[in-house]
C-alpha cells in the first residue's frame, strides 16, 4: 500500500492523466462524429468513441506510463481492455444519472464521467494490467 503514496507513483498518474488528456481528444472527437454526423444513439456513440480512446491509451499507457514490457501483449492489452470495459460501465451509468436527475447538458456530464472513471482506471491498471 505505500506504493500508492510513493513519487514514482505519483508521476505515474501524472503520466496517466496527459495519455488520457490525449484519449479525451479520440473520445469526444469520435463521439461528436458518431452522435452529430453519423446520427448514431448517444450511448452507443458513447461507447464507440471510449473505446476508441481505451485502444489508443493502452499502447501510450504500455509505452510511456509503465514502460511495460510483457511479452503477453494480447493478455495485457485484454485486461486493459476489460478494465476499460468496466470503466465504460461506470462511465455510462454516472452520464444517465447526471442527465437523467440533474438534466446536464451531455458533454458536461461526460466530463464528471470521465474525472471519476480516470481514477477508477489509473489504479485498476497500475494494480493489475501492468503490475
Amino acid at each position: 500500500m505505500s506504493d500508492i503514496w510513493s513519487l514514482s507513483f505519483l508521476f505515474k498518474f501524472i503520466k496517466f492523466g496527459i495519455v488520457g488528456f490525449s484519449g479525451l481528444f479520440v473520445d469526444f472527437g469520435f463521439t461528436y462524429i458518431c452522435k452529430e454526423i453519423l446520427k448514431i444513439q448517444k450511448y452507443i456513440s458513447n461507447a464507440i468513441g471510449f473505446t476508441l480512446a481505451a485502444s489508443s491509451n493502452y499502447y501510450l499507457n504500455r509505452v510511456w506510463t509503465f514502460k511495460s514490457t510483457d511479452p503477453e501483449i494480447f493478455v495485457e492489452y485484454s485486461e486493459f481492455i476489460i478494465i476499460s470495459m468496466i470503466g465504460l460501465g461506470i462511465n455510462t451509468l454516472i452520464l444517465w444519472i447526471i442527465i437523467t436527475k440533474f438534466k446536464l447538458n451531455f458533454y458536461l456530464s461526460k466530463v464528471f464521467a470521465i474525472a471519476v472513471v480516470t481514477v477508477w482506471n489509473f489504479l485498476a491498471n497500475a494494480f493489475i494490467t501492468f503490475s
